[in-house]
């Protein structure tokens, strides 16, 4: 079975392609991907790298982690599963949060 690994304090510049590249002298990358801004597409300087092999992943995680990729010293580990985050956005339900329904009589 495969492992999913955490690559941060990326270069702006580093691509998926570029990511890939790093990982492979490690063994088959599956997959990798740049995290992007939704609205602007701006890298937001961290990815992630599916690899097949597991004991692979564990020696470029050990290999990796803190050498160089464009002048950056990298974060490299194993991901871990996405945190719920709890409300977010405009109105919802925290706490002070004005009900967008109520009418507006004051104007």
């Amino acid at each position: 079975m495969g492992k999913k690994i955490y690559v941060g304090n990326l270069p702006f510049t580093a691509t998926s392609e570029s990511l890939s590249e790093v990982f492979a002298p490690f063994g088959t990358v599956g997959s990798s991907k740049i995290i992007t801004d939704r609205d602007t597409g701006r890298s937001k300087g961290f990815g992630f790298v599916e690899m097949a092999d597991a004991a692979a992943a564990d020696t470029a995680i050990a290999q990796l982690h803190g050498s160089d990729l464009g002048g950056r010293s990298l974060t490299v580990n194993e991901a871990r599963p996405m945190e719920k985050r709890e409300g977010g956005g405009f109105g919802g339900n925290r706490p002070g949060a004005r009900d967008s329904r109520q009418s507006n009589d004051r104007w």
